[in-house]
């Protein structure tokens, strides 16, 4: 069979292994998971857009993350949901879609990083420079930093997937729940060591500039409190700074455990269970952290509840 026809032949995907006694179960939590995520995360970023109070920098940098959250549970979750309801030996995706997913998938997590350095590239100029913040973070800055957080992770993640689609295939089965970058360059039997170095170096340089950003920011804005005598402001940025950084640490953790799994192949289930944590608990903690902490959106929402009742 020749490349171009297995393209877009049928791929089994292996899927998680869950008892049957607990089939249903599995589908009730994930489902109303999903739900949860789409209404909180769709209803913050509706407040945000509607509501001009809230037009100010550090909220429309934050609307991007929700927005980014409900494309990751989007992602995963649906199609978990299909696949628990089907029989194992009939869990098929096109060629095709498998790459789409794969790609969306790993767009889904560099864009939770560049999304929060841009954050804190905004919190870092509201607590060091509070004076010329708003020359700083005009509206052609806020462009400008939103176009890079998605450009940089479309570019990079274009080039991770481009890599393995470029490859002809041997293989027909998806050893995960869904398809990723590992997935689609595990279905050729060609040398896949031009994958594996960018893929590392992908990574590496991804951690390496979002955790790198994040220190530097947070000790020289921790510099600035501690010389800093104001109360009001110290205790402003506190309040704010480890808002970000609660996120950030959720994210980043909950991202790093799949990728320490991936190099346990003895662990395949696990692996699993990770991934789909990274794709289910940031979308879930994000709208109630950094949400409804910020006081405008916890009021705004108060207020909507009350006016209701």
């Amino acid at each position: 069979m020749d490349n171009a026809t297995f393209r877009y032949s049928l791929l089994l995907v292996e899927g998680l292994k869950i008892p049957p006694q607990t089939i249903h179960l599995s589908f009730i939590i994930l489902l109303i998971t999903y739900i949860f995520i789409t209404i909180f995360n769709i209803g913050i970023v509706i407040q945000i857009l509607v509501e001009k109070s809230l037009h100010e920098p550090m909220y429309i940098l934050f609307c991007q993350l929700p927005i980014n959250d409900v494309i990751g549970a989007s992602l995963v979750i649906p199609r978990m949901l299909k696949d628990i309801v089907t029989d194992p030996s009939a869990r098929y995706i096109t060629y095709v879609e498998c790459v789409f997913q794969a790609f969306f998938n790993h767009l889904y997590g560099t864009t939770s990083h560049t999304i929060l350095i841009i954050m804190t590239f905004d919190r870092y100029v509201a607590i060091c420079n509070p004076l010329r913040y708003r020359s700083i973070m005009n509206n052609s800055m806020l462009v400008k930093l939103s176009l890079g957080a998605w450009g940089v992770a479309l570019l990079l993640v274009g080039i991770l997937i481009g890599l393995s689609v470029r490859l002809s295939h041997c293989k027909s089965v998806i050893y995960n729940h869904i398809c990723d970058n590992a997935s689609l360059f595990k279905l050729s039997c060609e040398s896949v060591v031009i994958n594996n170095v960018y893929g590392l170096t992908f990574t590496v340089v991804l951690l390496t500039s979002s955790m790198g950003s994040v220190f530097v920011t947070y000790f020289r804005i921790a510099m600035i409190c501690i010389k800093s005598k104001n109360k009001a402001t110290n205790s402003k940025a506190l309040k704010t700074c480890s808002t970000h950084l609660t996120v950030y640490l959720i994210m980043l953790i909950s991202g790093l455990i799949p990728i320490v799994f991936h190099r346990l192949p003895e662990n395949p289930e696990s692996r699993k269970v990770a991934s789909i944590l990274f794709h289910v608990i940031p979308p879930c903690m994000n709208p109630v952290i950094y949400g409804l902490q910020a006081k405008v959106i916890r009021q705004k929402v108060f207020k909507l509840f009350t006016y209701k009742k």
